[in-house]
């Protein structure tokens, strides 16, 4: 299935059913590639310190996003765009989420920090009913219910899960996370998905930049402890380009067709995604997976209630 991840044409003859369906395909094609990150990342963060692994990830990220907007829309369109507002989006939520998800990575694992983003539906509901966008239905909560339990049954066999500082991290950066996706796409209505996707990956470079400085100039570590190799720049590419720049300009496609709250419950399948991914790394198949990733589906579909809300989404999606 051929997928454009920019916003629908006004006027379009797309039906609210396939609009939706284009908006899960979407936020499912951006959980696979946002968790190809985190199995790079465990290669990475072997030898590379996290200020300078995520400078260097959203460095990759924000190179590539630009000279693709810059390509699809014109030089004018990205000088002309709402660059202040975007890069505080981008310092306080992509940014400060992606230094934190990192930091969760190298106090629990891989498949643990993907784990506790599950809570996401719940935060994005949240915030959608703090914004008047959403009042709480049954559908809704029996979905978001359905979606944290099948991510919980996709990682009941893992064992070694470390909470603690580690879980607060993750969960503070998925909350991060939440509030900049539905922010990008209230903040920055006249952008393209490829525009808000360039103009917050830029803030998150800012921060990661002052991050590295500050490491730098207090002596603490910030360059790679080996030398880079072919392998490791395979696993940055990925790290940076799959996991940052093509998810996001999926991910924020996806919010503004469903908003963040029914996207946020395809993150629940993340651990799902990272597990399978995990296979190629000599890690056993485990069917509570598979059974779980069931549940996340179910829970999704359960969710999608027809009954409009209080407010609707960015561009009439429907959710």
């Amino acid at each position: 299935m051929t997928m454009n991840p920019e916003r629908l044409p006004a006027g379009s003859s797309a039906s609210p059913r396939a609009h939706a369906l284009g908006g899960n395909a979407l936020a499912a094609a951006a959980m696979m590639t946002w968790a190809a990150g985190f199995p790079a990342a465990e290669v990475l963060l072997q030898t590379w310190p996290p200020v300078m692994l995520l400078a260097a990830r959203l460095l990759l990220a924000a190179v590539g996003i630009l000279l693709l907007w810059g390509m699809r829309e014109g030089v004018q369109t990205v000088l002309r765009a709402p660059w202040r507002k975007g890069l505080m989006i981008g310092i306080f939520g992509f940014g400060a989420s992606a230094y934190l998800i990192i930091q969760a990575q190298v106090l629990t694992n891989a498949v643990t920090a993907a784990l506790i983003c599950s809570a996401a539906p719940v935060i994005g509901g949240v915030l959608e009913m703090l914004q008047g966008q959403r009042r709480l239905g049954v559908r809704f909560a029996l979905g978001a219910v359905a979606t944290v339990i099948g991510g919980i049954i996709a990682t009941s066999s893992l064992s070694g899960a470390e909470l603690g500082l580690g879980a607060a991290a993750a969960a503070a950066a998925i909350t991060l996370y939440t509030w900049a996706s539905s922010a990008a796409v209230r903040e920055l209505p006249d952008l393209s998905p490829s525009g808000r996707s360039a103009v917050t990956i830029c803030g998150g470079l800012i921060l990661a930049s002052v991050l590295t400085a500050g490491t730098a100039a207090l002596g603490g570590e910030w360059l790679p402890s080996a030398p880079v190799d072919g392998y490791q720049l395979q696993m940055l590419l990925i790290f940076g380009l799959v996991s940052v720049m093509i998810s996001q300009l999926l991910w924020l496609s996806a919010v503004e067709r469903l908003g963040v709250a029914l996207a946020s419950f395809h993150t629940n399948l993340a651990p799902f995604y990272v597990m399978i991914l995990m296979l190629f790394l000599g890690e056993s198949w485990e069917w509570p997976q598979a059974i779980g990733a069931a549940v996340v589906g179910l829970g999704v579909i359960v969710a999608q209630d027809k009954r409009p809300k209080l407010a609707e989404p960015v561009n009439g999606s429907q959710a």
